[in-house]
């Protein structure tokens, strides 16, 4: 299915990555003056009652540190995905944290798995790749400054560290790629004025 790029002005794009970084810290703010009590909604692989997981998981943090870890690649990965229009932007975000949140459902490992970071490594193969496919010089820009900025990322996808979801990480990264090639050579369609 093909997804128009809409572009939208500077001032719109950098309010929907401030409501997002918000969002997101309003949410850490109550999760950590509670104990961490939200994380209990967090995914749990194969458990019934956690499939509510898949979404509430990318808004939730181990901790205040692991927070602010995700919040700022974050920001800047999704200011770039706004380059690439705001109905792709929508659409990737959306797949990478339905998609990749239930392959971590079924295929991880028994534990609480939350934070952004499957949504962040979508974002990164996305960006990585569908800035090539585009063939449009501001894309392909982008696409270069994560490859050489961030291209150390690549090894969260493997497993080093018991303690962190590499499994989100490896299946963002899968569902970013999918959705590059899906959606990233598709021509503009249409501008609106900057808000």
């Amino acid at each position: 299915m093909r997804v128009k790029k809409i572009k939208v002005g500077l001032d719109l794009q950098i309010k929907i990555v401030l409501f997002i970084c918000m969002l997101l810290f309003g949410i850490e703010l109550v999760n950590l003056f509670t104990g961490r009590y939200l994380n209990q909604f967090g995914l749990i692989p194969r458990s019934l009652p956690s499939l509510p997981g898949i979404i509430v998981s990318p808004f939730l943090h181990g901790s205040f540190l692991h927070f602010v870890s995700n919040i700022i690649p974050l920001a800047i990965f999704s200011f770039f995905m706004l380059q690439h229009g705001v109905r792709r932007f929508a659409r990737v975000t959306a797949v990478c944290i339905l998609v990749s949140g239930l392959l971590t459902w079924l295929l991880g490992r028994s534990a609480i798995h939350v934070g952004a970071s499957g949504l962040i490594y979508g974002y990164f193969a996305y960006l990585l790749l569908a800035g090539i496919l585009s063939k449009e010089i501001q894309l392909i820009g982008i696409s270069l400054f994560v490859g050489f900025g961030y291209g150390g990322l690549i090894f969260g996808v493997l497993p080093v560290n018991p303690y962190i979801s590499w499994e989100s990480h490896l299946f963002g990264f899968i569902v970013g790629i999918v959705s590059a090639f899906l959606w990233g050579n598709e021509e503009h369609s249409s501008t609106l004025p900057a808000q």
